[in-house]
């Protein structure tokens, strides 16, 4: 077998270690002697540098470099550092034959003779990495951008944590809602920014371990600035995670709701105000339907008592059930002012009042309703104004106030009555705004059980009452409530569980003209010699009452159970000298009645019997009025005025 030459051998070595080189197409790979001109070009170095061996062989290797670069003298650092440091490594801009760039990765090694260390020259490779340059441009770019977005967000407080909470970023709206500067966040933990219950209820761990295991955590809460003030947050926390799941930390955003929540409950309480309203309403409209029935009743039970009491003889047993039957009566008119008082339907005569005069006055019925273990005190502000007032019904004001008062202290206790001179704006904010004005607010305090909140919302509504069955009818607090409302005033109520209950009956000071108007007194009714009369009412039972006891004062009475049946009697009678109608009748009421009738005769008299303060137009307001329930002595009085 023959054997191989050795120089043969190196021969074909070389050959195949050029075709190997030569097979590289991704790098450029060639040589350049000492002084960096190019001695070799591979397939790599033509493809992307665009220049075939035979264009540049014997060329410097600067060729490659940018203008900038070459009058910067890097090509020559470049070798000098691969001589002095055995390696020369770096990135940058490159130059194709067609004069576009490129981005290269070079690396230079020097080529050291073994024997003797001569420098035969150097080899160097280089990489085209223009298109993961551009990626990372592209990267840099978006992260930039995005940097600058978040940076600029005002309304919102975006910034990161690290796992452990720990603020690692922080932009202006963190800035603008949280009052602290970068500085001042950026290595603290979140929890600076919650409350200090919320931290000691561990609150802030607890957002971090939802975010980590569900990968989001969101809330609303109360927050502190750096000023110490509050606000309501809307909290979102994302978990930030690896490609393989370990997680890096947490994006938190944070937004101020403060404006919206507020707004939010002042809707809230606006609705709550408007449906409580349109409650109250329903109710009153209710209350007076009621009462207004209620009134055609006890007007036919006084005007049968009385019919009876003249018509029977005086027995001491049949005078008793009498006297009975008519104070159930009364209590029943007593009752039917309450409800007419909580609908505003009541007819007021308000007039001005001086409260220390009317407390003074009516001190010794409290006391003596109120027991020996109640002990009641009046404070009153010197020189205190008159107030406008019906002088009946706020006597029965404070005394279903005081009654309250008392039942609220089973044991005994103390109860304080106090007036001061007030400005409409100084009433609470929860309730509803007064007018403007002038105001005496009257308080009657307790030492008592007191209520708790839900109590307390329900303690005007009509019927509601805490005490005992057969104790109370519900009405007292509403009708306080609707004789306020009336006077254009306002009842508040304040009251704590175990501390006691106040309140405060809020009444308009009388004005300078009020005071100056004389005083009016009522007369009594004169004889009235006999009298042809229409009376007019829906209600038989009415009717009858009204013509029994008109015709006991020695009067001819005509009946009509409608407006139409009045009319025809009225055509068909001459010599009608007063008409009684009731108000509130269907198809044509007391007031369009009494319209018709003076078209007919304008001298006519004509009263109105009414079982409530219906709203009168034109000339009808200036017609003498008969109120629900009367007796006889109502009847002689308002006779013998009308026909003066």
């Amino acid at each position: 077998m023959l054997e191989k030459n050795p120089k043969t051998a190196r021969i074909d070595e070389e050959q195949r270690f050029r075709l190997l080189i030569d097979a590289v197409v991704d790098y450029a790979i060639y040589m350049t002697d000492p002084s960096g001109i190019i001695t070799s070009w591979n397939s790599g170095a033509r493809r992307f540098k665009g220049y075939e061996e035979s264009e540049i062989l014997g060329q410097h290797f600067s060729r490659f470099y940018t203008d900038q670069d070459r009058a910067a003298g890097l090509p020559q650092r470049a070798l000098d550092t691969a001589v002095r440091e055995g390696r020369f490594e770096g990135e940058g801009w490159r130059v194709r034959k067609d004069g576009t760039l490129f981005w290269s990765h070079v690396v230079i090694d020097p080529i050291i003779d073994a024997q003797n260390g001569e420098l035969l020259g150097f080899a160097k490779i280089t990489r085209d990495l223009t298109d993961r340059k551009m990626a990372e441009e592209t990267l840099k770019q978006s992260e930039q951008q995005f940097r600058l977005l978040v940076q600029s967000v005002t309304d919102y407080a975006i910034y990161m944590l690290d796992p452990d909470g720990q603020v690692t970023n922080w932009n202006q709206g963190a800035q603008r809602i949280k009052g602290y500067l970068p500085a001042q966040a950026i290595g603290q933990h979140f929890s600076m920014f919650y409350t200090p219950e919320d931290r000691e209820a561990g609150e802030p761990q607890r957002a971090l371990r939802i975010a980590a295991t569900e990968g989001r955590f969101e809330k609303k809460g109360w927050r502190v600035r750096r000023d110490g003030t509050r606000f309501m947050a809307h909290v979102v926390i994302d978990a930030i995670r690896s490609d393989t799941g370990t997680l890096l930390g947490f994006a938190k955003i944070t937004r101020d709701i403060t404006d919206a929540t507020q707004a939010q409950q002042a809707l809230e309480q606006a609705r709550e105000a408007l449906f409580q309203s349109q409650k109250l309403q329903a109710i009153g409209q209710l209350t007076g339907g009621i009462a207004h029935d209620f009134n055609n009743l006890l007007t036919v039970i006084l005007g049968n008592l009385e019919i009876v009491r003249k018509r029977i003889p005086s027995e001491p047993k049949l005078t008793q059930l009498l006297d009975n039957a008519t104070q159930g009566a009364l209590r029943g008119v007593s009752l039917t002012q309450r409800m007419l008082a909580f609908a505003r339907r009541q007819k007021l005569s308000a007039e001005p009042v001086e409260l220390s005069v009317l407390v003074d006055g009516i001190s010794g019925l409290l006391q003596s309703s109120m027991g020996p273990s109640i002990h009641i005190q009046a404070q009153f502000a010197e020189a205190l104004s008159p107030v406008l007032a019906d002088v009946n019904q706020l006597e029965l004001a404070i005394l279903n106030l005081a009654t309250n008062a008392r039942d609220a202290m089973p044991q005994g206790g103390r109860i304080l009555i106090q007036a001061q001179e007030r400005q409409g704006s100084d009433a609470p904010a929860a309730s509803k705004p007064l007018a403007t004005g002038r105001y005496i607010c009257l308080t009657i305090t307790d030492e008592g059980e007191g209520m708790d909140e839900a109590t307390l919302a329900s303690a005007v509504d009509p019927f509601f009452t805490t005490k005992g069955v057969g104790k109370g009818t519900g009405l007292g607090l509403s009708m306080v409530h609707g004789l306020a409302e009336q006077l254009g005033g306002r009842l508040i109520l304040r009251s704590e569980r175990g501390v006691g209950t106040t309140a405060e009956l809020w009444l308009p000071v009388a004005d300078d003209s009020v005071m100056d108007k004389p005083a009016v007194t009522e007369t009594a009714g004169e004889h009235v010699p006999e009298l042809t009369v229409l009376v007019v009412d829906d209600d038989s039972l009415v009717l009858t009452s009204t013509r029994l006891l008109i015709e006991d004062l020695g009067h001819r009475v005509l009946c009509a159970l409608s407006g139409a049946q009045a009319l025809e009697l009225f055509e068909r009678n001459e010599g009608i000298d007063l008409v009684i109608t009731d108000m509130a009748m269907p198809q044509m009421d007391g007031a369009q009645l009494a319209r018709l009738l003076r078209d007919r005769q304008p001298t006519l008299p004509i009263i109105l019997a009414t079982g409530y303060a219906e709203r009168l137009e034109g000339f009808a307001t200036q017609l003498p009025r008969l109120t629900k329930p009367f007796k006889q002595i109502d009847l002689v009085q308002v006779i013998g005025q009308t026909m003066k």
